[in-house]
């Protein structure tokens, strides 16, 4: 799978052009009404992460490789606090704008450069996508250095069970945040690992399977994804991470 922005850009691109993925997606993953998602996180998930995460209005939120905005925008409307929303897709930053209206602010930017100033935010949630970040220390950095002190980090996503092995692509097998976060300067670093969540993953995989796609790109995509993730299921593990800068 090609990772560059512009191939994302016709992922987001197609994925509007096709209810029957997000309607699948809202109902494996139990997620709200609307509810636009681009990741696996399922609805027990977001009512983890929301906690954990600990806002009220007096907060600011950057929801970092945001995609198309919508479970930070979802956490804003729970909890009042104000949302930036980051990712190197310009497609999906536009389609989470659209979907914002004035809820939210989103904008292009990095996992390793948010294009944000330092000390600016109280909070980063990084929903399946930090796999993606590279060098994944670098990124844990930019998250450290836009947070305000005492301010929290929550990512949701997925370590190798065997990180030597040559199975999963690199970038899976280069994730541990346990020894990452620590290193990038956070404390109180917790994470843990849901053995529920990826259930949940296992049930939409397995429901975009028995769906016919006929001419839907997204759907033939999404397909295409769940035979190359359930080829080697069991050899990850999902975690939920969260630690204070």
């Amino acid at each position: 799978m090609t990772l560059s922005a512009e191939s994302f850009d016709g992922w987001y691109a197609d994925r509007t052009e096709s209810p029957v993925a997000d309607d699948l997606v809202r109902r494996m993953l139990d997620l709200p009404p609307g509810l636009q998602s681009t990741s696996l996180l399922g609805g027990a998930g977001l009512d983890e992460v929301t906690a954990a995460l600990d806002l009220d209005d007096t907060h600011v939120l950057l929801d970092l490789a945001c995609g198309r905005g919508g479970y930070g925008l979802e956490i804003a409307r729970r909890t009042g606090c104000e949302l930036i929303g980051v990712d190197f897709s310009a497609v999906a930053i536009e389609q989470a704008q659209e979907q914002a209206g004035d809820c939210g602010t989103f904008r292009v930017g990095e996992l390793t450069a948010t294009g944000l100033d330092s000390n600016s935010v109280d909070a980063v949630l990084i929903v399946d996508a930090f796999q993606f970040a590279d060098p994944k220390l670098k990124a844990l950095e930019e998250c450290r250095r836009v947070l305000r002190p005492g301010g929290r980090l929550v990512i949701t996503c997925w370590e190798a069970l065997d990180p030597a092995g040559d199975v999963l692509p690199a970038r899976m097998r280069e994730v541990d945040l346990a020894a990452q976060l620590p290193q990038a300067g956070f404390t109180q670093v917790n994470v843990l690992e849901k053995s529920d969540w990826r259930a949940a993953e296992k049930r939409l995989w397995d429901g975009a399977l028995a769906v016919d796609a006929g001419e839907d790109p997204a759907m033939h995509q999404m397909q295409e994804e769940a035979r190359r993730v359930l080829a080697n299921f069991d050899d990850l593990r999902r975690v939920m991470a969260y630690a204070t800068a």
